[in-house]
């Protein structure tokens, strides 16, 4: 039973990856899920926050990011809150590449280019494999336009890309307008890989003492199917690798990826609810449903599903939604 995938032109010996989660903090932890067969493992993301925190940043630089970010535990968080400051976390780099032998990609979550954006390059001499570039926009914006955000997110990849020799995927948001053209322009831009979606921890409203609050619901498999959308309207059409992040829990969820054209699936939400054995369980319960439905190889069902090569691709677009109306109505 072949598992094996190209991710971000690293082999690696199945797709299942845990993603960026505090759950890469403890290097004890980072050994469990390498012994529970982890083909890869992203660092929790370092942000922009805490390096221009770190550079001196103006006060009024620090009160413009009034939102919740994904991966984040708080609002308007102190340079204490965080677990790992810029110089700790280019430390930790080191010492998970010292501990474990599987593949490591760090992980940037930022808003805006700028001298932040060197970091990249420090995480490289870190020793991390790869780069997740963990893109962010607070829909709340008055100034900036969808073509101006879309810009600057291509300039980012842009520079990271010249600046580096190691691969760089970028962790989008599903809330782009033309998500398959921004897609493509970053491939042509030079992503190495795609991860779709990225989850945002919103804030809820205390109607009773009237404060905002901070939420944390991880997810379930009922969110895959946003992500089996994005991910069959790209497979095929770009160069770059594809990731799906966000509803990944079980065997089924990872067949369906790979099936829609995902090169590697990443877990967190299931691995914080059941542990890092989790992963062991969801391989043997892959082999076990590919050997019953005479799948040799992942290589050979991925894309089967996307929406380059299924007979009708309408499916997944304006057809489908007409016809689950109509058939609501008809009940």
């Amino acid at each position: 039973m072949d598992l094996s995938t190209n991710y971000l032109g690293i082999r690696l010996p199945h797709p299942l990856v845990p993603g960026a989660s505090p759950l890469s903090d403890d290097l004890d932890t980072v050994k469990q899920l390498e012994d529970a067969g982890a083909a890869a493992i992203v660092l929790r993301s370092l942000f922009e926050e805490q390096i221009t925190r770190e550079q001196e940043a103006t006060h009024n630089h620090w009160d413009s990011h009034d939102d919740a970010f994904a991966e984040a535990v708080t609002f308007f968080p102190s340079p204490d809150s965080f677990v790992l400051g810029p110089d700790e976390y280019l430390n930790h780099v080191q010492r998970v590449k010292q501990t474990a032998r599987i593949p490591v990609i760090g992980s940037l979550n930022g808003m805006t280019p700028g001298g932040w954006l060197s970091y990249a390059r420090l995480i490289e001499q870190a020793g991390a494999d790869a780069l997740e570039l963990n893109v962010y926009h607070a829909p709340t914006d008055f100034e900036t336009s969808g073509s101006e955000v879309e810009r600057q997110t291509i300039e980012m990849v842009r520079e990271v890309k010249h600046g580096l020799k190691i691969p760089v995927a970028v962790k989008l948001s599903p809330f782009f307008t033309a998500f398959a053209h921004f897609a493509h322009q970053l491939d042509g831009a030079g992503a190495d890989g795609l991860v779709l979606f990225n989850r945002y921890y919103d804030p809820d409203i205390d109607v009773q003492e009237l404060n905002v609050l901070r939420t944390l619901q991880l997810s379930d498999s009922s969110e895959l199917p946003l992500r089996l959308r994005g991910i069959a309207a790209l497979a095929g059409r770009v160069k770059a690798s594809l990731a799906v992040t966000g509803g990944v829990h079980t065997a089924l969820d990872v067949v369906k990826s790979t099936m829609a054209g995902a090169h590697i699936t990443q877990m967190v939400s299931a691995l914080l609810q059941n542990g890092p054995g989790h992963l062991r369980k969801v391989r043997a319960d892959l082999e076990a449903w590919m050997e019953e439905n005479e799948w040799p190889s992942l290589n050979e069902m991925r894309g089967n599903m996307s929406q380059e090569r299924i007979p009708n691709p309408q499916v997944y677009e304006r057809a489908n939604y007409m016809l689950m109306l109509q058939s609501w109505e008809r009940v």
